[in-house]
């Protein structure tokens, strides 16, 4: 699953570097679909990083991976 998580990432990862931010990938649990990444650049600390985090990021893991519950911050 970690690898399949990491390719989705990489499809997100231009959106959030065209604003100057990036995300890495910290761990990925296989048993209860908890994906933990770590927002960098502009996005970490960014006011609106909660909602990239759940609105862009999660969403999207989701749709990919469909053994992803949730993505939190490392």
């Amino acid at each position: 699953m970690k690898e399949q998580v990491q390719e989705a990432l990489e499809k997100v990862r231009p959106m959030l570097q065209r604003d100057g931010g990036d995300v890495e990938l910290v761990d990925v649990d296989n048993e209860t679909g908890v994906v933990k990444v770590r927002l960098q650049g502009a996005c970490k600390g960014c006011p609106m990083s909660q909602m990239t985090l759940k609105a862009g990021i999660e969403k999207f893991l989701k749709q990919e991976v469909p053994k992803v519950s949730s993505v939190v911050s490392a």
